[in-house]
């Protein structure tokens, strides 16, 4: 089906971003694979392009654009051309709300523009070892003590947590359990603050070019005009912000089936088996059928989402059935895909097999598949 939610500007910046990727990204793509990181040129590269920061004013270095659609560009193009550990969905995605929502004028002077040029590398630190998608779980604090938060906890599988120069950490301000979330705010800690460690970038089965790091706060200062927002609603931002990082998953998750299907599709066109491609098998050309129109099915949905998000409609619930449905539905395609490829779908030199170690934590970050069925299934009323 011929998609309607991209004009002509969105059509150009794909261009630039097919033509970026292919050259400063693709080239090295394995050797950041073997060493666990992306380089920070690339961050550069990609600040210099106007990759980074699309939704930031343009006072600050941004592209002053505060449309999703060209986020989503971005997306599609790094999963179609197989490049999974470049943090800017991070970045651009899930950490700019926070920034220009959020932020003071004097804190945006500080952080924006190195966020725009790549020389500032953001992550976001909600996960702890005890708390996944269970956020109001978190155990890290911070004490006020004067001008500064006294800040003290640890965090896990943070994406870009090796490169990262400022870390959005979600912190209990307040520890009484009786305030629940309203104890819960959000503080932009700079790396090279004393107290704060890094721990081992963490090893993976799968999207092994993504730093993904275990970050630790002994008695990190932070001052107090590093608060985002106001104190004790941290909580809230964090829900208003999750469904357009989910958003950015399914993006990512359609893109990465629909990718999927073109490659199996080329690969059951050329391999033969008893004298015919096994293309022309019945029983592959129903998988690539029933393949085919689920792909079709989320994309149209996601597209849907996508164009309602832009619009400052889209629900909760319905980025949650994005986020669960779709990354399942890319789940199941590269696997039934891998299949159609035989025994050379579990050779990694075939890009099918690194796909289906990919994909695999699309249906755990951003909030599980199981979290997300709660989330659709409480707005039914249950």
């Amino acid at each position: 089906m011929r998609r309607e939610i991209f004009n002509e500007d969105h059509e150009a910046f794909r261009e630039t971003c097919r033509t970026f990727i292919a050259r400063e990204l693709v080239p090295h793509q394995q050797e950041w694979e073997e060493a666990g990181i992306v380089s920070r040129q690339a961050w550069r590269r990609a600040g210099e392009q106007g990759l980074l920061g699309i939704a930031v004013e343009e006072r600050f270095g941004g592209g002053g654009v505060d449309d999703f659609r060209f986020n989503a560009v971005l997306d599609e193009e790094l999963v179609a051309a197989g490049v999974t550990g470049f943090g800017a969905p991070v970045h651009n995605d899930i950490n700019v709300p926070y920034l220009t929502k959020l932020a003071t004028e004097e804190q945006k002077q500080r952080w924006l523009p190195g966020f725009c040029t790549g020389e500032t590398i953001t992550a976001i630190a909600m996960t702890e070892p005890g708390a996944g998608s269970d956020l109001q779980g978190i155990r890290t604090t911070a004490v006020r003590d004067g001008d500064e938060y006294v800040l003290n906890g640890q965090k896990t599988f943070i994406s870009n947590g090796i490169n990262a120069d400022l870390v959005i950490v979600v912190a209990r301000t307040n520890p009484d359990p009786e305030v629940g979330h309203e104890g819960i705010s959000l503080l932009v800690v700079d790396s090279d603050s004393p107290g704060f460690e890094r721990g081992r970038n963490l090893e993976k089965i799968g999207q092994k070019s993504q730093d993904t790091a275990e970050l630790f706060f002994n008695d990190v200062r932070v001052p107090a005009a590093n608060l985002l927002g106001e104190e004790g609603q941290g909580f809230i931002y964090l829900m208003q912000n999750l469904p357009q990082e989910r958003l950015s998953i399914a993006v990512a998750s359609a893109a990465g089936a629909a990718k999927a299907l073109e490659m199996t599709k080329e690969y059951c066109a050329e391999r033969t088996a008893f004298g015919r491609p096994i293309g022309k098998f019945q029983n592959t050309r129903f998988e690539l059928a029933e393949i085919a129109t689920e792909v079709e099915i989320g994309r149209v949905f996601v597209d849907r989402c996508i164009s309602e998000h832009v619009h400052g409609e889209l629900s909760i619930e319905h980025a949650a059935m994005a986020k669960w449905w779709v990354t399942e539905m890319n789940k199941r395609v590269v696997d039934r895909c891998l299949q159609l490829h035989g025994g050379y779908g579990y050779m990694l030199e075939y890009p099918i097999a690194k796909a289906f170690l990919d994909t695999r934590v699309q249906t755990i970050y951003g909030g599980t598949t199981e979290i997300m069925k709660e989330i659709v299934g409480r707005q039914l009323g249950f």
